[in-house]
């Protein structure tokens, strides 16, 4: 594990676990999507919470298996399938993921997109451990001219094809998030009303703790320990994509796993970004998606990303350690330690 992630896991665990200690609570992590992931309820009935915790960490495993990028999966078979310029039958669940995300990456004017798999390869980002080494210019060059891309999916029914070979379906930036909607229904459907879900740093509220909203807090990117700390409230979720959770370095350059479809390389520009998503069917979805493409837009056209996303609510702190925020995030962030100079944007 990353130690930028290792940190970010410890400060939240301590500072929920911390907020819950008067609170009679069910806790129980595990290790999937390649990230610790984290489930607490909040009940008198101990049982109850064990049951509904051990239920959503076997739906996180099914779709961790299922939908696999580079492992044998359904997703994998599909990827083999366009490969090999053939159509391919697939679950109804997988098309609705496909349709889903296409809409998603659109709306991202596709700097969010789940179909650059081939380019996640060649940097080295699909392996549980991540090498030093630079991808051959030609191997970028050649990529960037297939023009890969999930619109070149077409779904009839639930049969998949594409229209380009070179593409290959890679949901690392879309799954976490449709877990977290997947666990906060399992949670509600076994009578749970209180609980924190926190996959990665992908985090969503149910209810409260003793009446009072969730705080958790927000990583700093480059020092242990939260940046902030922000209260959600019921069904909010909020999502951060940052490089130093999955990177490697080459002669003192960071290289990390949010790559820019635009040049083929990793986006250099920002240290982090962090959106918090209203309550809504697909928030959880939401707060996955919508951060990778705000963070990869850049300096200068990040904000009309976050409105083209319908993202109001939106942190961002560049290269440089300067931090962005929107004016309705600023008035629900608590900054820990000394107030940092803040950029307050409309």
């Amino acid at each position: 594990m990353r130690p930028g992630l290792r940190r970010f896991l410890v400060g939240l665990c301590a500072l929920l676990l911390a907020a819950c200690s008067r609170t009679p609570l069910q806790e129980q992590q595990a290790y999937v999507f390649g990230t610790r992931v984290e489930v607490i309820v909040v009940g008198d009935d101990p049982a109850q919470g064990r049951q509904a915790i051990a239920a959503v960490l076997r739906e996180f495993d099914r779709l961790h298996h299922a939908y696999h990028a580079w492992q044998p999966s359904e997703l994998s078979a599909l990827n083999d399938a366009i490969a090999a310029g053939k159509p391919q039958t697939v679950t109804p669940e997988l098309a609705g993921f496909i349709r889903e995300a296409q809409a998603l990456s659109k709306q991202g004017e596709h700097l969010f997109d789940p179909g650059i798999g081939r380019l996640i390869k060649l940097w080295g980002f699909q392996a549980d451990e991540f090498r030093a080494d630079l991808p051959p210019e030609a191997d970028i060059k050649a990529w960037l001219a297939g023009k890969p891309s999930i619109a070149d999916i077409v779904i009839d029914g639930n049969t998949v094809k594409s229209r380009n070979r070179q593409v290959a379906l890679d949901f690392g930036g879309y799954l976490k998030g449709v877990a977290l909607d997947r666990a906060a229904g399992i949670l509600r459907d076994m009578g749970i009303r209180n609980a924190l879900i926190n996959i990665g740093g992908n985090v969503m509220a149910l209810g409260s703790k003793e009446g009072k909203k969730w705080r958790v807090g927000i990583q700093h990117p480059r020092q242990p320990g939260p940046l902030a700390t922000v209260t959600l409230a019921d069904g909010e979720a909020i999502g951060t994509s940052g490089d130093y959770q999955r990177f490697f370095e080459v002669a003192g350059q960071r290289y990390p796993h949010l790559l820019d479809p635009r040049s083929g390389y990793p986006a250099a520009h920002t240290q982090a970004v962090t959106v918090l998503i209203p309550a809504d069917a697909g928030s959880g979805t939401r707060s996955d998606a919508a951060s990778k493409p705000i963070f990869i837009a850049g300096p200068e056209a990040w904000r009309d990303m976050a409105r083209k996303m319908a993202v109001g609510l939106v942190l961002r702190v560049d290269r440089d350690g300067r931090i962005f925020v929107t004016e309705a995030l600023s008035q629900r962030l608590e900054f820990v330690g000394k107030i940092p100079e803040i950029i307050v944007v409309h």
